[in-house]
């Protein structure tokens, strides 16, 4: 099998594409922006609306990369979604979203798999770098085996294919690309406990070197076949999967950085565990953030955060909101021992 084997220094930026040719500003009237001779693309959100675009290409199993830049300064409130999804009330989606906050206070990454309509496996985690001073690159490793989620090549979560304990799989309903930006603020930042600052606004996230290694689909058929006679470089993607330096780096992210894992909230799922948590050895306990108010002792004093989520998580999560100053102590620190293992 072809290992993803992972090093920042070997990181390699995706080439530049097309906005033009690949993508629809599907709602937001001007608010969306395609530029630069199609190498740029805006999203914007003011109080009357947001932005989004989407692929016109449907795919089925491939390798998506997009550099975003996200909304700067106070964010609160916005969330900006990157995401595969097919149509209709049973469809598939394979998700990241970025929940803005307040000046200074970090992102959160926002994970999920869909299938045939099903979702519920949340998975959230701080980035170790700011995600508004520059373009990092957000990717997604969709085979028939597992799925792969990236931060500038870095893995962060993976889900596995788990059919074989009953667990459905993302493999027959071919996805668009999409993403938006818009106003969450009755759940996107601590709750809903923090809204939108309007006077903020219009809020900008950028888009630029999206690149899609993937098969496409079209009149009911996959080009995957004839994309056999390609390189074996352009179908790395079809088998990839974590080797052992790749598995190290996806536990760092998992120990450090990791703010909720839906398979460790012990008290949303009484009746026990989902059956792929109970399987995978990818999966973990956040060690930092996110830990049960009664189970934690906080070392400095933060806010407690009650009902994370409305929806499925209401009522399950009470998490502490650590100040930025140990948030970024302890990314500093998270950062420094990464180096030191490579």
């Amino acid at each position: 099998m072809l290992l993803l084997s992972i090093f920042v220094a070997s990181f390699s930026v995706a080439s530049a594409s097309d906005f033009q040719r690949e993508f629809d500003l599907t709602w937001g009237d001007q608010r969306a922006q395609i530029l630069n001779g199609g190498e740029l693309l805006t999203l914007t959100l003011d109080k009357a609306s947001g932005s989004g675009f989407r692929s016109k290409r449907e795919y089925l199993f491939g390798r998506i990369d997009m550099q975003i830049k996200l909304v700067a300064g106070n964010s609160a409130g916005t969330v900006t979604a990157f995401y595969l999804s097919s149509e209709g009330p049973n469809h598939d989606e394979i998700d990241f979203e970025f929940l803005g906050n307040l000046s200074g206070d970090p992102y959160i990454v926002h994970t999920n798999v869909y299938c045939q309509g099903k979702g519920d496996r949340e998975q959230q985690f701080y980035l170790w770098f700011d995600p508004t001073e520059n373009f990092h690159t957000y990717s997604i490793v969709w085979n028939q085996q597992r799925i792969i989620f990236l931060v500038d090549n870095i893995p962060i979560r993976v889900f596995n294919n788990e059919e074989s304990i009953g667990v459905p799989f993302p493999k027959n309903q071919p996805m668009r690309i999409y993403s938006s930006l818009w106003d969450a603020d009755n759940w996107a930042t601590r709750g809903g406990l923090v809204k939108t600052d309007w006077s903020k606004a219009p809020f900008k996230a950028y888009y630029r070197n999206f690149n899609a290694n993937a098969c496409t689909w079209s009149n009911a058929e996959s080009n995957c076949a004839s994309q056999m006679l390609n390189s074996a470089r352009n179908n790395v993607w079809r088998t990839q999967a974590l080797d052992a330096s790749g598995r190290r780096r996806l536990r760092w992210v998992q120990r450090y950085f990791m703010v909720y894992n839906y398979c460790a909230d012990l008290k949303r799922f009484p009746q026990g565990r989902p059956r792929e948590c109970r399987h995978s050895r990818e999966i973990s306990t956040p060690q930092n953030f996110g830990v049960p108010r009664s189970t934690s002792t906080s070392p400095c004093q933060g806010s407690v955060i009650d009902t994370w989520f409305s929806g499925p998580m209401e009522g399950y999560l009470d998490i502490y909101m650590y100040p930025r100053s140990f948030v970024v102590a302890t990314a500093e620190l998270a950062v420094a021992v990464f180096f030191l293992s490579l």
